[in-house]
This record gives C-alpha cells, structure tokens and sequence, in this order.
C-alpha cells in the first residue's frame, strides 16, 4: 500500500520542477522579496530604533520623513511613526498568518470530509459553506467585531469565521476527483480506515491547492483586519496595526499625508506581494499548463 500511495504523491523531483517554475515567475519572486523584507523590517525594526510606540515628544509632533532621527516622521503626539509601523506590521501580519492557518485548518478538514465522505454528509457540510458564502463577510465581521471583546487573539477567530468557507470548497472539488484514484481503492482493499485513507493518503496529494489558497488568504486576512481597525472595531490603541493608524491619520491628510501613506503602502505591499507569490504558486502547480 505504501508503495502504491508514494507513486501518487509529489516527489523529490516533482518538487524540484515546482521550485524551478516559482523561480521562473518574475512577480513571484518580487512578492516573496517585498514580504520577507517587510517581515524582516517589522521583527528587526523595533529593536534598531531609539524610540518607543508610546514615547511622547510633544516638541516633535507633526515631523516629516527624514527629520533627524525620525526616519518615517511622528504623529499628532510625537511619537516616531517607523517604530509604530514597525510594531503594527507585527499585529498586522501575525493577525493575517494566524487567521490563514484556523481557516485552513477548519476549511480543509469539512473540505476532506465532505469531498471524501460524499452524501447526504457531503451535501450537509458543503450547504452550509454555501450558507456562510451567502452571508456578506463584510457585515459578518462588522457584527461579531461590535458584540465581542477587540483583541488580536479575537480579531484572528473572527476572520478565521468568515474565510474558511473558500478553502473547503477547493478542498472538497480536489477531494473528490482524488477518491477513486488506484491508491485510494488499493486502500480500501487492505482494510485502511477511512480517516487514514483521508488524512494520510489524499490529503497529501491536495496540498498544492491548498498551499495556494493559504497564501491568498493571508492577503485577504490582512487586508479584512486593516479594514475592521481602520473603522474603530479591531485592534484597538494603544497596541498599533496598520488599520488603526490608518484611521488616526484620516483628520490629517492634508496637514501630514505621511501618516496615511505609510502605513497604507504597508498595506499595500503586503497583500500584493501576498497576491504576487500565490499567482506564483497556482502557476507553478498548474501540471496542466505545463502541457497546454
């Protein structure tokens, strides 16, 4: 049986094929340049800095780039605005990577089950992704984000919430066309049980599609965050994240632009270097492209 299902998954050359097709994707690489830069900065960042997020300096409020050792400015209160981007990129982005990671979880485990399992369960569980979709995650968000406590840990499940649905459908398609390949039916031959056969024999062989959807949902993840704090429902202050800056700059945009522009170019590169990698990767793992 081992043997059988090692033939379907991918292998060491396999791999090596899918690196050198990301490799040979300009903008790919471009997205996994900006975002690896802009982590580094954002773990590194803070420490390199003389200021704290919350130090007031009155006598510098208002500074713009470059205005000695405030490299990014300050803000209405003096704060240094590269030591809170810095710290904001930190929520931001652990907000995004650990919204992915609970979506894709819970959307590939209904995804395997449903797609795997088929029936009367199968139609249960993919009605009530279609439910979910059904129901503008925009509003979804805005609801549970004014009934509960804000905090990161909250803002993670809430997104989490509304973009696991996306992942289960792609699972499930995959799943399906992956039940009755000869690995799967040798399988169930020798007796496997069924949350070996989904777990341990398919779900490998998926992991491409998935792998694709977690790098478009950090995108999304980070982009829903900025969105829910910029309207005063996500993280809240004094903690720093890009959206929450983003909403204090908004009286200021004529007096001190900076303060919108740079934590909105944050915003920017981040989900489009997200967007750029997981283009990168479906086009990599497109086997059928490869031949077309």
């Amino acid at each position: 049986m081992n043997t059988l299902a090692l033939r379907d998954r991918p292998s060491r050359w396999w791999q090596s094929r899918v690196a050198r097709r990301f490799a040979q994707h300009p903008l790919a690489l471009l997205g996994l340049v900006m975002i690896t830069a802009l982590t580094v900065a954002c773990v590194v960042g803070p420490w390199l800095l003389p200021y704290d997020i919350l130090q007031i300096d009155l006598r510098a409020r208002f500074a713009p780039p470059l205005t000695g050792s405030h490299i990014l400015g300050t803000d209405p209160l003096g704060r240094d605005l590269a030591a809170r981007l810095f710290v904001a990129g930190r929520v931001s982005l652990l907000v995004g990577f650990s919204a992915m990671l609970l979506s894709v979880v819970v959307g590939t485990v209904v995804g395997v089950i449903a797609g795997y399992r088929g029936g009367w369960l199968g139609a249960a569980l993919m009605r009530t992704v279609d439910g979910f979709l059904a129901f503008p995650s925009i509003f979804l968000v805005l609801a549970l984000s004014a009934a509960l406590q804000p905090s990161p840990l909250m803002i993670v499940v809430i997104i989490a919430v509304t973009k696991w649905m996306e992942v289960a459908r792609i699972v499930e398609a995959e799943v399906r066309s992956l039940r009755e390949r000869e690995f799967v039916l040798a399988g169930r031959m020798l007796g496997l049980s069924s949350v070996h056969i989904m777990f341990r024999e398919i779900l490998p062989n998926a992991m491409g599609p998935i792998t694709v959807a977690a790098s478009l949902t950090v995108a999304r993840a980070i982009l829903l965050e900025a969105y829910i704090s910029f309207l005063g429902y996500g993280i809240q202050p004094p903690l720093p994240s890009w959206g929450n800056m983003l909403n204090g700059a908004q009286q200021y945009l004529s007096s001190a632009p900076w303060m919108a522009i740079i934590p909105g170019a944050a915003i920017t590169i981040a989900v489009t270097s997200f967007n750029f990698i997981g283009d990168g990767l479906r086009d990599a793992l497109d086997v059928k492209g490869e031949h077309g």
